[in-house]
């Protein structure tokens, strides 16, 4: 079961573990959106020459303007995971202090831990402090007046702030814009629906940008994450209206939970976290249906959903309810 509880996603690990189970399997245990953006008739990518240099710049000159920052302080990755894993060669100090509860990786990636709780009255200290925002997994979203007042914590002590804003663009902010000690990622997969294509962004001081360039060398990503990233970043018409339907559905995900006395947690649409004693048998009960939600080996009262579409909604309502 511990490779359940590291990453959301792992369908493969799912049918090994639970044989029996005969119907199509429901991945609920990640965030990642349900509806993906398809690209437009027409767009077609040549993955035979290497990445056009100059359809690079483009695709980060239009995700800078989504994010809200000059072309130069953003620069594309294969994913944000990756992201994460670099950070302690681009100039940010160490140690690296990572907020819990949080991401695996944060884990991962940190030499030592803080919970939420202590940030409220946060003085700051040398290193790095690594959070998410909106959190994982249970969604708490901190305002730009409460990061704010953390950089400038972080600052004054001669540290940096690290802000994993994976889920951010599902929220109706454009996130936080940072500083010049101040890191954000950014996840194109998790809002746009399409995680296998690989593709997130570092946003920085210029400094920190050329560092990331210098490790990743010319061809960062592929044409296919190039071509479909700029066009997606570029459909202000699908953002605006994903990001309405996420909020519909999300609703509807909170009132199936507490109609069977689970109280949905988080203000981040993609997905909820629930608390409750009956975790382990939840679980269980839902994956002897064909259901994948989240738990988690350091909080075993803790399971994570997310969003589905409302056909599958139906299918963990009546799992739910006949489980």
């Amino acid at each position: 079961m511990d490779v359940l509880t590291y990453h959301g996603g792992r369908i493969d690990a799912a049918r090994a573990l639970f044989p029996a189970v005969t119907a199509p399997w429901l991945d609920l245990s990640t965030g990642i959106n349900p509806v993906p953006w398809t690209p437009p008739e027409g767009l077609a990518v040549d993955a035979a020459p290497l990445p056009d240099r100059s359809a690079l710049a483009r695709l980060e000159a239009l995700a800078a303007a989504h994010f809200g920052v000059a072309p130069e302080r953003a620069a594309a990755v294969p994913g944000s995971e990756m992201a994460l894993r670099l950070l302690p060669m681009l100039g940010v100090s160490q140690p690296i202090v990572a907020v819990r509860p949080g991401y695996g990786t944060h884990g991962a990636v940190a030499s030592a831990r803080v919970d939420h709780a202590g940030l409220e009255h946060w003085a700051g200290r040398t290193g790095s402090l690594l959070l998410a925002n909106p959190n994982n997994p249970d969604g708490v979203h901190r305002s730009d007046g409460q990061l704010a007042r953390l950089a400038d914590a972080q600052a004054r002590a001669g540290g940096w702030l690290i802000l994993d804003e994976a889920f951010a663009d599902a929220m109706p902010q454009p996130g936080f814009a940072g500083g010049e000690r101040v890191v954000v990622l950014r996840s194109f997969g998790k809002f746009f629906g399409l995680a296998g294509v690989r593709l997130g962004f570092v946003i920085a001081a210029p400094e920190v940008v050329g560092r990331l360039r210098d490790l990743l060398g010319d061809w960062p990503v592929s044409a296919h994450a190039i071509a479909w990233g700029g066009a997606a970043y570029a459909d202000r018409a699908w953002i605006a209206a994903t990001r309405s339907a996420l909020v519909e559905r999300a609703a509807a995900l909170d009132t199936v939970l507490v109609r069977h006395g689970l109280v949905p947690k988080g203000e981040c649409p993609l997905f909820r976290m629930v608390e409750t004693p009956g975790a382990a048998a939840l679980f269980l009960r839902l994956a002897a249906a064909g259901i994948l939600i989240r738990p988690f080996a350091d909080a075993p009262e803790r399971l994570r959903f997310g969003v589905p579409v409302a056909s599958d909604l139906a299918r963990l309502d009546e799992a739910l309810r006949h489980g």
